[in-house]
């Protein structure tokens, strides 16, 4: 039963069972929340406020009638799985699939990770009225044809508030494609620099991208390059500019997204950019701030620029990959646009990519590469990338994205591995 379809008797059978409970208050909760008059003036600047939490109850302490959306992913939704909260409704999940005996191991693992996302995504939508960013399986980042099915399954059971997240790969661009044209919202996620946002706005043309800035400046902390600040903010900001600039001249609907807030100084560092996904750790501490509304301007128009140890030359390592669009790259996805990209499967993409001397953007990723990045965890080792990168084989914003992939993987994993231990004890009992 390989790519189980919206409208099977399968998907109806589950759709039925994760809304049997669904109350939502649709467009009923609008001031019942109180106002924060910090958060208010963001707003005022054309910031759209997201909480990046699925922790239920932690974001009633923070959430104000200024939040309009929650951004979930598989580290986060793995968090709140171990605390125990679904171990029941896994148990009654995996009793619905036991009448399906057709589905291989595969299909069932994917079936209750999606029920579990849908789930908590619906708890969310009940609570606060959010809009909801649910995350696709780790194991469907390279399935052009699940990756489809699954989002419209998740589209089906809440229109009016699930966003769907897919991550940038050459399946996931394809895919977010397909979905944008159906009318599905999209949050193309995974993103790390401005040409990789440029290439999904006009070949997805999703209504989100990201900018994950908190792990760019993470990287260069962490192989001991500068001291990391302003790295990601310069990108995301790059990246805004570039989106804006599509907006008006190709009519498309993408926003950005700054993902992956680190400090409460990077929230006012980017006042004003289109949404703002915050940790909770972060507004409070932005809260504590106690900043004047007058204080809370939009920061649109600034540059930063980074600072770099004197040993490190920024070129070789690439970091104009992360807020450069080079007109190569510009020329490239004009001639993409005239091949028939209803007919591409993802191997056509790289194919293109690395025909057209763009290969550093979309990698073909040897099994070694992909190990090395599997074992460094979220952020690169540079030792291990410097040949590649000073070579211009790869990009740092492609090599990012690897490894972000990759840690959202292992999180996933996990959290496949708490649900099969959740069977095997109901089994014993």
């Amino acid at each position: 039963m390989a790519n189980i379809k919206a409208g099977s008797h399968l998907a109806e059978k589950v759709f039925r069972f994760l809304r049997r409970d669904f109350n939502p208050h649709f467009w009923e909760l609008e001031g019942t929340f109180p106002s924060n008059r910090v958060w208010k003036s963001l707003a005022e600047l054309g910031t759209e406020l997201w909480f990046d939490s699925g922790d239920l109850e932690h974001i009633e302490v923070y959430w104000t009638q200024e939040f309009c959306a929650l951004t979930t992913n598989n580290t986060l939704l793995n968090k709140e799985v171990k605390k125990g909260l679904y171990d029941d409704f896994i148990v009654e999940a995996d009793k619905l699939l036991s009448e399906f005996p057709d589905l291989s191991e595969r299909e069932r693992r994917l079936e209750l990770a999606f029920m579990l996302n849908a789930r908590h995504g619906l708890k969310l939508v009940e609570k606060y009225d959010a809009y909801v960013s649910v995350e696709e399986h780790t194991d469907l980042a390279d399935d052009l044809d699940a990756a489809v099915e699954y989002a419209r399954r998740y589209h089906e059971i809440c229109p009016e508030r699930f966003i769907v997240k897919v991550p940038f790969t050459p399946a996931g661009i394809l895919a977010t494609r397909r979905l944008s044209a159906e009318g599905i919202p999209i949050n193309h996620t995974l993103g790390f620099s401005a040409r990789q946002n440029y290439l999904v706005a006009r070949i997805g043309q999703p209504e989100y991208v990201n900018v994950f800035m908190g792990r760019l400046n993470s990287f260069v902390r962490d192989n001991h390059l500068g001291d990391g600040d302003l790295v990601g903010e310069r990108t995301t900001l790059a990246s805004q500019a570039m989106i804006r600039q599509v907006r008006k001249t190709y009519d498309l609907p993408c926003r950005q997204i700054g993902a992956s807030f680190r400090t409460a100084q990077q929230v006012r560092n980017l006042s004003g950019i289109d949404v703002m996904t915050i940790p909770l750790q972060v507004a409070g501490d932005f809260l504590n701030l106690q900043l004047a509304p007058a204080q809370i301007t939009s920061k649109l128009h600034m540059e930063y620029e980074p600072k770099f140890n004197p040993d490190v030359d920024p070129a070789a390592v690439r970091f104009d990959t992360l807020w450069k669009i080079e007109p190569s790259l510009v020329n490239g996805v004009e001639m993409l646009l005239l091949e028939n990209l209803d007919q591409y499967i993802p191997d056509d993409l790289l194919d293109f990519f690395a025909d057209h001397d763009l290969g550093d953007i979309l990698v073909r990723w040897s099994e070694e590469e992909r190990s090395i990045s599997k074992a460094e965890g979220k952020i690169p080792i540079l030792a291990n990338w410097q040949d590649a990168l000073a070579q211009k084989r790869i990009g740092l914003d492609s090599l990012m994205n690897l490894a972000g992939l990759n840690s959202f993987a292992a999180d996933q994993s996990e959290m496949d591995q708490h649900v099969l231990e959740v069977l095997e004890n109901a089994k014993v009992a």
